[in-house]
């Protein structure tokens, strides 16, 4: 009688083994073997991290194997199982890969195919056509879209983490829960005895140093030290962690109406105002978005204020970026001032602070959690939904949207929810951040997410104009390796553009993104369709490059350039000044944060900067979903390519007080996760 060596790999996360019973069949072309139950005897089977192997004798020749059948049964209490792949020794000594990677939770079952990646055209063989159709049923019954918010893209249907599917959820809840990460980061910084002492002020600036810890981060130090400086100011539109607002300014807009007088001692060229213009000098930042947004009203004891600025800066003769002109909202008038760099001391910083408080506010809301966390989530929905586990693109793509649903639903479980952290200390709390994503949809547009074009877009392209821009610089290198990537990856399974554009599954994920993702926008410029194997590639550059390298760039950094509060105040609780030569260093102090909020946000900025336990990086695809040589290939070039980019960085950081980082493929986690 025919037998087979089958061999079982268990996970080695937390509670991956099982005491349960676990039952194979097999599925060939010649016919159906009976359900065998592997088990050893005086042997403990399936233990976490264990790969057990078992001979399985059948009663007839099963001709090809199509699918195996994976059944768990209860033993005692209900015991998860995560299977990460089986293999199957035929009675001819062929091997054949079926890989899983999934939990199989209560009397549950999963039904595997060989691990070749197969387009829809490619499966003729009916039970695989039925086998890819009940998969996509079952997952767009478990993955539903729901709308968190009026205007928002939609998100998955879950109020909490514990409603999500078992295979998207995270390992261990304890290491996500956002109260439990704050509290625990301010224990860690010494600076919990502060953390209930809301409405009091500090005393002066060095009064800051009580909850800032000098950690070996050369970052966080210089920036406590340098905040004031105007280099410092300009450099953070650059290289901060929000470095995606600054453009070049083509025309001085009419609601700022600076003149070259007012400026003339910041201007090095001996040019006007105008001139400095023409020859791309000046640059501007706009924070148009915040104009009329409610500030946080949750703490009748606090009023807390926003403003919306407009920044003007300039390229100096050594190339650097500086301020040269601040209005602290839209609408100019005699208690709307411009503030200058000639003005009173204190009149410049306060200005300069608005500045540095509201690029905090655009970047949690809208760089971070909208342009990276949200957008990753629907990527990540349609493709659980349209593409089966056997789809070229799905097994490119499960990476790079590892934890990303399970980490937004527990944001909107306890971080942006009504009363959740986020109104603890941010002024855009208490409804001003919903209001700002809302706002913001109209801006988030595929071109923006395709990086070189959003560079260009801005005027930021020139290396030789602009040679500082470590983020454009990184950024255009990382995403070209991986375009090159998903290109190679595209080409082995799509022989033609024809191939393409004949693929159902592709097509419907796609789509899936532009209708519920992005609310079937035309304005989007998202594509309903993909074409071409070009256009597949950018598209899957996109996802990727959105997942990781995007979210790493504005994510990560948050402590180096947060944690100073002065130079990133979460709030601010006095309104703009409407007057010059009254500011004081008092009343600047009386404006930042209290202590309460004061260390709320520092606890915030360290747990979001932090690794996730056994990160994955970019390049690293430890679940073999492919199992083909020339994609195996493919991804070993990516490393190769991806490594000699980090060479690069390091060798360009030996020169650098500031080093730039944060896109250095060996600190770029594979997907959205915290």
């Amino acid at each position: 009688m025919p037998s087979y060596t089958v061999t079982v790999a268990t996970g080695s996360q937390w509670f991956a083994g099982t005491d349960d019973y676990i039952y194979l069949s097999l599925v060939g072309s010649a016919g159906c073997s009976e359900k065998h139950l592997l088990d050893k005897p005086f042997y403990n089977d399936f233990e976490r991290g264990a790969v057990d192997s078992y001979d399985v004798t059948v009663d007839e020749e099963l001709g090809e194997i199509q699918l195996v059948r994976i059944e768990k049964r209860k033993y005692w209490l209900n015991d998860d199982w995560y299977l990460k792949y089986i293999t199957l020794k035929t009675p001819h000594g062929d091997y054949i890969e079926f890989p899983c990677y999934r939990w199989i939770t209560g009397d549950g079952e999963v039904v595997l195919r060989d691990g070749c990646a197969k387009l829809a055209r490619d499966d003729q063989i009916h039970i695989l056509k039925q086998h890819r159709r009940k998969e996509l049923e079952t997952r767009q019954k478990q993955y539903r879209w729901m709308e968190w918010n009026p205007g928002f893209p939609l998100s998955i249907d879950a109020k909490c983490h514990k409603d999500l599917p078992r295979d998207i959820q995270f390992d261990s809840e304890k290491g996500v829960d956002f109260v439990l990460n704050y509290s625990k980061a301010m224990e860690n910084l010494f600076i919990n005895r502060f953390m209930h002492m809301f409405q009091s002020s500090w005393n002066d600036f060095a009064d800051f140093e009580k909850i800032f810890v000098k950690i070996s981060n050369t970052i966080s130090e210089r920036v406590m030290n340098h905040w004031q400086e105007d280099l410092m100011f300009g450099y953070q539109f650059l290289n901060g962690c929000n470095p995606v607002l600054i453009r070049r300014c083509t025309e001085l807009p009419k609601k700022l109406p600076v003149t070259t007088e007012m400026v003339d001692c910041s201007l090095e060229r001996q040019l006007s105002l105008e001139q400095e213009v023409q020859q791309g000098n000046i640059f501007i930042v706009d924070f148009e978005l915040l104009d009329g947004i409610d500030a946080n009203k949750t703490d009748p004891c606090t009023l807390q204020f926003l403003a919306a600025p407009i920044c003007l800066l300039y390229k100096n003769l050594a190339n650097k970026i500086v301020p040269i002109a601040i209005q602290l909202n839209q609408i100019p008038g005699d208690e709307n001032p411009i503030f200058l760099p000639s003005d009173a001391k204190y009149d410049w910083l306060l200005a300069k602070i608005w500045v540095r408080s509201s690029d905090f506010h655009v970047h949690q809301t809208i760089t971070h959690l909208l342009r990276t966390h949200l957008v990753s989530e629907v990527f990540g929905i349609a493709m659980y939904r349209q593409l089966p586990a056997v789809h070229p693109i799905f097994k490119l793509l499960v990476a790079h949207v590892r934890f990303t649903i399970a980490i937004n639903t527990k944001a909107r479980e306890q971080l942006i929810c009504e009363c959740g952290l986020f109104d603890k200390a941010n002024a855009t709390g208490g409804g001003g951040h919903v209001q700002m994503v809302q706002r913001a949809m109209k801006d988030l547009t595929y071109a923006s997410l395709c990086f070189p074009e959003a560079i260009k877009a801005r005027g930021m392209e020139s290396k030789e104009d602009i040679p500082y821009y470590f983020y454009r610089d990184d950024g255009l290198l990382v995403w070209e390796a991986i375009r090159t990537f998903t290109a190679e990856v595209v080409d082995i399974y799509y022989e033609s553009d024809q191939v393409v554009e004949e693929d159902p599954e592709l097509q419907d994920f796609v789509n899936d993104v532009y209708v519920y993702g992005m609310r079937g926008r035309k304005s989007s410029g998202f594509p309903k369709s993909v074409k071409s194997r070009e256009q597949l590639s950018e598209y899957l550059t996109v996802v990727i490059f959105t997942a990781s390298a995007q979210h790493a760039a504005v994510n990560f950094g948050q402590y180096d350039w947060c944690s100073w509060i002065p130079n990133a105040p979460p709030t601010m609780r006095a309104p703009p000044p409407t007057a010059k030569g009254v500011v004081t260093i008092e009343q600047i102090v009386d404006t930042l944060p209290d202590r309460g909020r004061s260390c709320w946000h520092l606890g915030a900025v360290w747990a979001l900067s932090q690794f996730q336990e056994n990160e994955l990086f970019l390049g690293m695809y430890p679940e073999e979903h492919f199992i083909e040589k020339p994609v195996k290939e493919a991804m070993a070039r990516f490393r190769k390519n991806l490594e000699a980019i980090v060479s690069v960085i390091a060798e360009r950081n030996k020169k650098k007080q500031l080093p730039y980082y944060y896109l250095s493929p060996d600190r770029i986690p594979n997907s959205v996760a915290i």
